[in-house]
Order: structure tokens, then sequence, then C-alpha cells
């Protein structure tokens, strides 16, 4: 079975990548984890472990990661500069890659009125172009002083990036200056205006982004018009139109317009130029996956795992 790093940069891949942002993770320990991971480990090929998403405080994106990795996913480790200078964010780049986990996805991060604690103090000591320089550094064998690393770990790097939010011309041209510093994927942020997905990779492609990285859209599983006008007004940087929730909200079956919405996200996000997978949030907890995966031809990745793959 082809790796995650293998579908990302081969010429010819066999198929899309497939990722899946991992719930937040408060409280329930390792048996939460496990039951997460039997719902997504078959649809799959890498798992982000998130970096307190949204600017509300979870459990530590490394822990979660080595986690992950010990019940047979591949994690994603996503980095967020908000929360954390320098010297934090190269800690937990080389601490996972004690443990093996050496794909990363570099961000700068939702500002702290976003989340429940809008007091706590910002950091931003780096922005994500600059985070990806320094994992980039770490994979060629130093710290950002300088101080050598040996062995350098064999990190794949990622950044986020979103299509739709304006000023659109520019969405690119930060794309490429994170393809520069070292980012060899970029999964894009949930898009309800196909023009603007479909803009960007056009220019995209006709400016050198999409051969240096693969895109991955963002696709979100929901329930319904509710979750729809949530996105619209408290998520920062997403844009649902009006005409979107009212065909939702008038449907008769509301949970199956949403999915026909995502089906519809996804098949379009699979057709255009330099998408070489999709990046699936699933706010359903319900078939809702495995049912659009088929519908889409994907194969299952993997059988759900038993127990801690880890343990002996």
């Amino acid at each position: 079975m082809p790796n995650f790093a293998d579908l990302l940069t081969s010429p010819e891949p066999s198929r899309p990548v497939i990722t899946a942002e991992f719930p937040v993770t408060d409280g329930g320990g390792l048996p939460e984890i496990a039951a997460h991971v039997a719902a997504l480990a078959p649809y799959v090929d890498a798992v982000n472990a998130t970096d307190n998403a949204a600017a509300h405080a979870h459990a530590s994106n490394v822990a979660v990661a080595i986690a992950l990795q010990q019940y047979g996913v591949e994690p994603v480790l996503q980095l967020a500069c908000r929360d954390k200078n320098r010297l934090a964010l190269e800690a937990d780049i080389m601490g996972a890659a004690l443990h093996g986990i050496t794909t990363v996805c570099c961000m700068t991060g939702d500002d702290v009125t976003a989340g429940d604690e809008p007091e706590a103090r910002r950091v931003f000591d780096l922005d994500a172009v600059q985070l990806i320089r320094v994992a980039s550094g770490l994979a060629k064998g130093h710290y950002l002083s300088g101080r050598p690393v040996d062995p350098a770990p064999p990190l794949l790097i990622g950044a986020v990036e979103n299509a739709a939010a304006p000023p659109h011309a520019y969405r690119v041209r930060r794309a490429l200056k994170k393809a520069a510093a070292g980012a060899r994927f970029l999964q894009l942020q949930i898009c309800y205006h196909p023009d603007r997905l479909a803009e960007f990779t056009r220019v995209g492609a006709a400016t050198g982004l999409t051969p240096k990285v693969a895109l991955l859209p963002s696709i979100v599983l929901v329930k319904g018009a509710r979750s729809l006008r949530y996105m619209n007004t408290r998520v920062p940087g997403i844009h649902v139109p009006d005409e979107v929730i009212d065909k939702v909200a008038a449907a008769p079956d509301q949970r199956e317009a949403a999915y026909q919405l995502a089906l519809e996200q996804s098949t379009h996000a699979l057709s255009l130029p330099g998408v070489r997978g999709l990046h699936f949030i699933d706010f359903r907890h319900d078939d809702a996956l495995a049912r659009l995966c088929s519908d889409l031809g994907l194969p299952t990745v993997r059988s759900a795992p038993e127990g801690n793959a880890m343990a002996v």
C-alpha cells in the first residue's frame, strides 16, 4: 500500500490521497482516541493532530500524534504559531520526530479572540512561512540557531492556505512563498465558492505552484443548515453563501442535502489541476465519510486497527 508521502510526491499517483482532521480531545483518554481512529482509519492515509484548534485549549498536538501512531495511522502534526515561540515549536518537531512522526503542517493560527479564552497572550514569534523555513532547516540538519541536528529528521512539510478569502490574488503568491520555504503540500481551507477554488488552482498551475506542492482542498461533513450558519458567522476565514445555506435549510432531509453538497464539492475539487486529494473534517460522526469515499470511488485504505498497534 503506498504511503502518504508516496501518494503526494509520485508523478503518477495511483489514487487521490485522503487526510482527515482528528476530533479535538479533552478527555476520555486513549479509549476515546481508539474509537475515533477506528472510525477514520479505513478511509484515510493520514490524520491531522490539531494544535489548539480554533484557539481553544485541547490535549497536546504531540501527545495526540503519538497516540495516533500507536493506533496504526500516520499522524500529520499541526503546528500553530499563535501559542508558542520558536523554541517550543522546534521542540515539538524534534520531540515528535523521536517517535518517528515526521509529517508536519505549519500554520500561523487563528487569533485568540476566536476561542473561549480571549484574554490569552498572543505569541506569534514566527508566522507560517518562517515556521516552514525552521522546519526545513531541521530537516537539513540544524536548528534555527545553527546548532547541528544529527541525524536530521526526514520531515515532510506542509502548510495551509485559504483559496476563498480576500485578497484573492494574494493567496497564490502566499502559497508560492510557502512552497519556496519548503512546503510540499497545502491543506486548503473549507471553500463554499467553487469558482474561487477553481481560479486558485488555475493560477497555481500557471505560476508553477502545483508542480511544487500537492493541493488538498478541505471538505466538511455537517448535519444541516445550522452548522453552515455557524461556520459562516463564527469561523474566521469561511464564508458560506446564503443560497447554499437556504438550499440545505429548505430540503426535506437536511442531512441528505448536506451530504450531497459535500459530494458535489468533493467531485469538483478532484477535477481541478494540482489537486492530489482531499482533506475531510467530519462533524457528523455517522456513515457519511464511508459513503462519500465509496461514491467517489476511493478504496478502503486499511482495516480498522484493533487495540494499541504499539503494544507488546
